[in-house]
């Protein structure tokens, strides 16, 4: 197990994955989260194929509807 930071705070993930592996070990959907990796925005359309490395700075808000 390796460590990435993820809203500040060190996260074990099983690395290499990739982001939508680790949303979904993390038992988040990834279509109800906006993500920036390592200060970068990311397109959910991008989330398979976008690789985390150790060390790696995460930065992932809950999507949340009502009125």
């Amino acid at each position: 197990m390796n460590h990435v930071i993820a809203n500040g705070q060190s996260t074990e993930a099983a690395l290499p994955c990739s982001l939508e592996e680790f949303l979904v070990a993390q038992k988040l959907l990834p279509r109800s989260v906006v993500v920036e990796h390592n200060g970068e925005a990311v397109a959910p359309s991008e989330f398979s194929q976008r690789q985390l490395a150790p060390g790696d700075r995460l930065e992932i808000v809950r999507i949340v509807a009502g009125g």
